[in-house]
């Protein structure tokens, strides 16, 4: 599924049109990546949590070539799911 198929699912749900269905769902997205890139931990209740981690240094090797490259320390965003969606999606 991609964004575009997100925006058309909002419109038929809300009935509302694809531009006011695109700029809701753009809107989420900016605020979710402002929130994360501040650092904020994100929780939906009944869906999951996203955060922000700290990333430790390490080694990475090329799958194709071989190659060791070092991986430098940075962040990455994390997703936890919720009990409600992880119910649902096992039964």
């Amino acid at each position: 599924m991609i964004k575009q198929d997100i925006v058309q699912r909002v419109a038929d749900r809300l009935g509302i049109t694809k531009v006011k269905a695109a700029e809701v769902v753009v809107g989420f997205f900016d605020v979710m990546k402002e929130a994360l890139k501040d650092g904020e931990r994100i929780e939906l209740r009944g869906f999951g949590v996203l955060m922000v981690k700290n990333r430790k240094t390490g080694i990475g090797r090329n799958p194709k070539t071989g190659e060791v490259k070092q991986i430098p320390v940075g962040k990455t965003v994390r997703f936890k799911p919720g009990k409600n969606l992880e119910s649902e999606l096992i039964d």
